[in-house]
């Protein structure tokens, strides 16, 4: 492939994934990115962000050794399977890059649209996330290919590819919107244009639900406890909790979602609040509970959130936001839907969410 033609593909999905970068779409590090040519697929690093990509931060991949990986005798325990993945990917990258691959590569390789982007916005969560989700993307969205939850990389990109194939056989083309229960979606298209089309299709539909349901799509302002009281709140969670409060964020009292709800808002905030009055015998019990200390703690004067360092603690409170956020916005379809005890435990113990959190710093 001619040099001008790559820089013409990279710099548009660079523009692209800036563009879907924001706090609308993702958090963090969420989502991915990706263009490809016959043979190379360019896929968003892990750990990045959308909104900080440039034509030259994607990884390059051959697409024949990505393919590879669906023809894997795989071992059947879960960690054993995922660190034989992560070779194979790793072996995909082409010469000459440090960066790692998104997880998520090798669907964005079956997928046919030149651009693909996958994000998770809570407007579309407040479907994903709900009760009734699956009914109101087959209504709303009747092109789609609605995914039921599964376990993020391997697994998925497998469930997928062949939920791919089979809407193929049937529809005489691939799908070009993805709908995945409580994660979020992809989007592929030939063209810049095509992929911003599909969006705001899918935005201005859900917009349409939420006003006809009288939700308000964003939280209300959220009332504040007086400065002392979130000053004496935050010396007493520095007292109970040392360097693991060391940034420490505060955002009035709003709702915060008792449970987990997607995989960036477990990696990010952990998948259960601290309520009740702030102790540090209650902080003991939740870690004895949950195996780890809490990050986002609903209490009088409101929610705080903390970190090793404030970047962390302010990471953390834009992701309770969005998942109150999510919460609310799921009334429209039946009410939240929270992960499964098991798929919350795979997602905490999982190597790559691991390696993503670390990259975010």
């Amino acid at each position: 492939m001619k040099k001008e033609a790559i820089t013409e593909l990279t710099g548009t999905v660079a523009e692209l994934s800036r563009e879907f970068g924001t706090s609308g779409y993702v958090q963090g590090g969420g989502g991915n990115s990706s263009c490809k040519s016959a043979d190379t697929l360019w896929v968003k690093p892990s750990g990045t962000t959308l909104s900080g990509m440039t034509p030259q931060t994607f990884v390059r991949m051959s697409r024949t050794k990505l393919d590879a990986l669906f023809g894997l005798a795989v071992p059947t325990d879960a960690a054993a399977r995922e660190a034989l993945v992560k070779d194979v990917m790793a072996a995909a990258v082409l010469p000459g890059q440090k960066a790692r691959a998104s997880v998520e590569a090798p669907l964005h390789n079956v997928l046919g649209g030149t651009y693909v982007v996958h994000t998770h916005p809570a407007l579309v969560n407040g479907m994903t996330c709900a009760a009734g989700g699956a009914e109101a993307c087959a209504r709303l969205f009747p092109d789609a290919l609605w995914v039921p939850y599964i376990d993020p990389g391997y697994t998925l990109c497998i469930d997928v590819r062949k939920r791919v194939i089979e809407y193929a056989a049937r529809r005489g083309r691939q799908p070009n919107l993805l709908v995945l229960e409580n994660h979020g979606i992809f989007v592929t298209a030939d063209t810049a244009e095509g992929v911003r089309i599909l969006y705001r299709t899918v935005m201005d539909a859900l917009r349409g639900q939420y006003r006809r349901a009288g939700i308000e799509m964003c939280l209300p302002e959220c009332p504040v406890a007086p400065a002392e009281q979130v000053e004496s709140t935050c010396r007493e969670l520095r007292a109970i909790l040392g360097a693991a409060a060391a940034g420490i964020a505060y955002g009035g009292r709003f709702d915060v979602a008792p449970g987990p709800i997607s995989p960036d808002h477990i990696v990010y905030a952990k998948s259960h609040p601290c309520s009740g009055p702030l102790s540090r015998e209650g902080v003991a019990a939740f870690h004895k509970q949950h195996g780890y200390l809490p990050l986002v703690f609903a209490l009088d004067a409101g929610v705080f959130t903390t970190g090793e360092k404030q970047s962390r603690a302010d990471l953390v409170l834009e992701m309770a936001r969005d998942g109150a956020l999510v919460m609310r916005l799921a009334a429209a379809f039946g009410g939240i839907q929270y992960m499964t005890e098991r798929a919350k435990k795979f997602i905490e113990n999982w190597e790559v969410e691991s390696y993503r959190q670390k990259q975010m710093g």
